[in-house]
């Protein structure tokens, strides 16, 4: 196991460097700069020595070479729109996004999950049916359409604040959580609903695929009850897919939802990036494509890991 994990760790370590790499490079090669970006209204030589003085003459190997020698001090350069480090940058917002994913993934647990066991368990009942159309539905609606659906609804009933993280009135501490549960809901639902939608659908097919297995009969010709069949026997069975879409769903949860960020005025690292493509600011650019890579190879990592414990085949074959 411990070989196994190594090797997905250094796996991930290797996405996280192209990715950012990658970042860096067409953010660099790409046309204009920070300072065409920025929308100042400079004179040649005035945007000559603005360059010069952020670094953005030099060329690319050389300003690529000194990047990373930064960040293998874990130092990811000064953030030319914000005049702050990068990685404290990164850091704060990392927790906004953290906080909402962590909610969202909890909710469409909590919903998908279960009602992916009932619609495998009773196929034909009208509670199965109503619950695969309301997925069907929410799978091919877009985010934005669901974000901004939300927002109306908010707005018009009042039930929760349609925008932002926390209200204008400074709260700290208890008092804080509280009012960030209370701005929770329409983002954290915005992500949540298709996400249970999936997992509902994967969880049906998965559970129906085991239920059908002979191991599960001989369960229950061993005197095993139908609960026992089906939780200790086909369930368990069942996780390696779901398992499989928590990874990709983790890792897109935590590199930050850019639509319903931006929707819901989230400051998170969804709209942080939005901002650092639109001005352009290329050290910025690239951390947040590396906290996004994070992200994902974390997902990844976790959901590998907890698929290798459940079922020993799957590190076996890796």
């Amino acid at each position: 196991m411990f070989t196994y994990c190594l090797r997905r760790g250094l796996l991930a370590l290797l996405l996280v460097w192209a990715v950012a790499s990658g970042a860096f490079v067409l953010t660099r090669l790409a046309p204009g700069d920070f300072v065409t970006g920025a929308g100042l209204e400079l004179s040649p030589d005035e945007a000559a020595r603005e360059r010069a003085r952020l670094g953005l003459d030099r060329p690319l190997p050389v300003q690529y070479a000194a990047w990373l020698r930064g960040v293998l001090r874990f130092d990811f350069g000064t953030s030319f729109s914000y005049a702050r480090p990068v990685g404290s940058l990164i850091a704060e917002r990392a927790v906004n996004t953290a906080i909402l994913a962590v909610a969202a993934l909890m909710l469409a647990t909590l919903l998908g999950v279960p009602l992916g066991i009932y619609t495998a368990l009773r196929p034909s009942g009208a509670g199965s049916l109503l619950a695969r159309g309301v997925s069907l539905v929410l799978l091919s609606t877009p985010p934005l359409v669901a974000s901004l659906a939300l927002v109306v609804l908010a707005t018009r009933t009042g039930w929760a604040p349609p925008g932002g993280m926390t209200s204008a009135n400074g709260e700290s501490g208890f008092a804080w959580w509280l009012d960030v549960a209370r701005h929770l809901p329409v983002p954290a639902l915005a992500l949540a609903l298709p996400l249970a939608a999936t997992l509902e659908r994967l969880q049906s097919q998965a559970m129906t695929d085991a239920l059908a297995r002979p191991f599960v009969a001989a369960a229950r010709a061993r005197g095993a009850s139908a609960l026992q069949s089906w939780l200790r026997h086909a369930w368990i069975n069942a996780l390696g897919p779901l398992l499989g879409m928590y990874g990709l769903m983790i890792g897109a949860l935590l590199s930050g939802s850019f639509v319903v960020e931006a929707v819901t005025a989230w400051p998170g690292l969804g709209r942080l990036m939005v901002d650092a493509l639109q001005a352009r600011d290329l050290y910025l650019v690239a951390g947040g494509a590396a906290a996004g890579a994070a992200g994902l190879a974390l997902g990844t990592f976790v959901t590998d890991v907890a698929h290798g414990i459940v079922d020993p085949r799957v590190r076996q074959a890796r």
